[in-house]
């Protein structure tokens, strides 16, 4: 049988990328890590890590058992938080990640919500784009993590995780007040029409790029990206500078620019969609149930799509 404690040092090493950085993370010496991964691959009766010059670096059946590692870890954790709880230990706590669009709308609402129904429940709130908190999540570093995907980029299914739907948005096109389509608020407009527009969108390799790029796509051009920020507030700002266009959700309409202007997206907007994401029942407390719960209230109350600006 595997040892669980060593399977942690291996998901440290490919973590941190050195055997030192595992130590220091760990805090015990480099000898030790050295010695539990030769343990376990013994164990394994497989190499797991490769000593290359730049670093460990996973074999296939290393990367095999580093994303099992990760759920049972993680199950162990929340059993031993759980136990906790019952022993009177503590009230329990609920560790939150959450996309900044989210935080300042649903998550605040639920989370007011939830204080008031379960004061003795600490609940602590981090934020994170879902590219890195879903795997956080399933390294047991939250218990809840609020997260999009879209339609034209969807998540895969995982196995081990349990993906509650809180919202559906709409897309809207933002352009500067001073755009020769600026007044088309009501009427809307084609993605078509915008691409001789230089175009700003999420860093590269997150979801909100790839959502801007498929869209222009499937509208049949490919979009000039001048600029990119993960940042609703800096987009808005560069677009109102007339820097370029962009593509924003529902719920990051509620505090606009004046330079912008929001434009319906014509046949059919972009479609992005928030969930609670987490570890599948039975690998939760009651207090994570409860809080998604709550959110799902509080995505029922912001369903109804915020005002076009003026």
């Amino acid at each position: 049988m595997l040892d669980l404690k060593r399977l942690r040092v291996l998901r440290e090493v490919a973590e941190r990328g050195s055997f030192s950085g595992a130590a220091e993370s760990l805090y015990v010496s480099q000898s030790a890590i050295s010695q539990q991964i030769a343990a376990l691959e013994n164990e394994a009766g497989v190499q797991l890590l490769l000593r290359l010059r730049g670093g460990p670096v996973l074999t296939d059946a290393g990367e095999l058992l580093v994303s099992h590692a990760d759920a049972a870890i993680c199950r162990l954790e929340q059993a031993e938080r759980e136990l906790a709880e019952l022993s009177g230990l503590g009230a329990g706590e609920i560790r939150l990640v959450s996309f900044p669009s989210a935080t300042g709308t649903i998550v605040t609402a639920a989370a007011s919500a939830f204080r008031k129904s379960h004061p003795e429940v600490r609940l602590t709130l981090t934020e994170g784009e879902p590219e890195d908190s879903l795997p956080e999540l399933k390294r047991g570093q939250h218990d809840l993590a609020v997260v999009y995907d879209f339609e034209l980029n969807p998540f895969r299914p995982d196995p081990d995780l349990e993906m509650v739907p809180l919202l559906t948005e709409q897309m809207h096109v933002i352009v500067s007040a001073e755009h020769e389509l600026a007044g088309r608020a009501s009427a809307g407009v084609r993605l078509e029409e915008l691409a001789g527009d230089s175009w700003l969108c999420g860093t590269t390799n997150g979801s909100c790029r790839e959502l801007t790029l498929r869209s222009c796509e499937r509208a049949g051009f490919e979009p000039d990206v001048a600029f990119k920020s993960n940042d609703y507030n800096v987009m808005q700002s560069l677009v109102a500078a007339g820097m370029g266009v962009t593509l924003l959700p529902d719920l990051a309409l509620g505090s606009l620019n004046p330079g912008v202007r929001v434009l319906p997206v014509l046949p059919k907007p972009p479609v992005r969609r928030v969930w609670a994401a987490t570890l599948l029942a039975g690998s939760r407390s009651g207090a994570t149930d409860a809080m998604v719960a709550t959110l799902e209230e509080a995505g029922a109350a912001f369903a109804v799509p915020a005002p076009a600006a003026a």
